[in-house]
């Protein structure tokens, strides 16, 4: 079993960050991750990150990853299963053991728990407007939620479709920043539709229509979710530390959890903004925390 100073989990903006500091204080460290990048990757265009006026979400993950990779740090796309107090980690693949841990696993998007939402799952129904949006050029889709990645996505696909819908729950966007709010006003493809909530999904072999308020039946060729995420905090639990009433992981300024040893940043944390700049900082933290503890 291979041993290191530092493992970090996760790829996302959190993770990358904190390799990076870890490799400038020399130490031995591993990252291990699903998706590189993390949801970041998904993002179809990223306006409030310093040093770019505008990048896309995948564009940017390309650069963090390039300079772990610099840096010479060992990553593993792989999927930690289990993690033991002691720091044993195991993967699809191995088992690592470390010193030191930081948690950096991010969120994954929530869904509609609506019947045949799996069965229309890439018939219809998507999670992912970057990767997906151009499936649907001259069609007609949807959007549900009303937050900047709704907003952001709606015009992305609006630039494909010939129609978008945005169907969120809520009277106006209270969620968006005034910038997309604006940007979705102003274009004559998008029709928000509020105090809306899909009810049914309906369609044979893919999706043709939803149904809306138990009322009414739209037309769409496909949906496309953004309706928030969820921490991933499954090996959290197994380390047994400190979990809030909202699932998010406790942390201190330091960074560290409940368990001595454990740190945690990103998306998981408990610190109310969730954005990629602050998950940098919080990956930032974390890793100089556990470098003075090791030293």
């Amino acid at each position: 079993m291979k041993k290191y100073d530092l493992i970090i989990i996760g790829t996302g903006p959190a993770g990358l960050t904190a390799a990076i500091y870890a490799a400038r204080y020399r130490l031995n460290v591993l990252v291990i991750g699903k998706l590189f990048g993390g949801i970041m990757s998904e993002a179809y265009k990223i306006c409030n990150y310093p040093s770019y006026e505008n990048i896309s979400g995948f564009e940017l993950a390309k650069k963090m990853l390039e300079q772990v990779r610099k840096l010479k740090v060992e990553i593993k796309q792989e999927e930690v299963f289990d993690i033991k107090k002691g720091f044993e980690i195991t993967t699809n693949k191995n088992k690592y053991s470390a010193k030191k841990i930081i948690l950096a696993m991010g969120s994954e998007r929530k869904n509609l728990q609506l019947e045949n939402e799996k069965k229309f799952m890439g018939k219809g129904i998507s999670y992912c407007a970057t990767c997906d949006a151009n499936f649907y050029k001259d069609k007609i889709v949807g959007i549900v939620g009303g937050s900047d990645a709704a907003l952001s996505s709606a015009l992305l696909l609006a630039k494909m479709a010939k129609k978008v819908y945005i169907i969120y729950r809520k009277e106006k966007f209270y969620k968006a920043q005034p910038v997309w709010t604006e940007e979705v006003e102003k274009n004559k493809k998008i029709t928000p539709i509020f105090n809306s909530t899909i009810t049914k999904l309906i369609g044979e072999e893919r999706l043709q229509k939803i149904e809306i308020n138990s009322k009414k039946k739209l037309d769409v060729d496909g949906i496309f979710v953004e309706i928030g995420s969820v921490p991933n905090i499954e090996l959290a639990e197994k380390l047994k530390v400190k979990i809030n009433s909202e699932n998010y992981i406790v942390v201190d300024k330091k960074q560290r959890t409940s368990v001595a040893g454990v740190f945690a940043a990103g998306d998981i944390t408990d610190n109310p903004l969730k954005q990629i700049v602050t998950a940098c900082g919080e990956g930032a933290i974390a890793a100089d925390s556990a470098y003075r503890e090791l030293r």
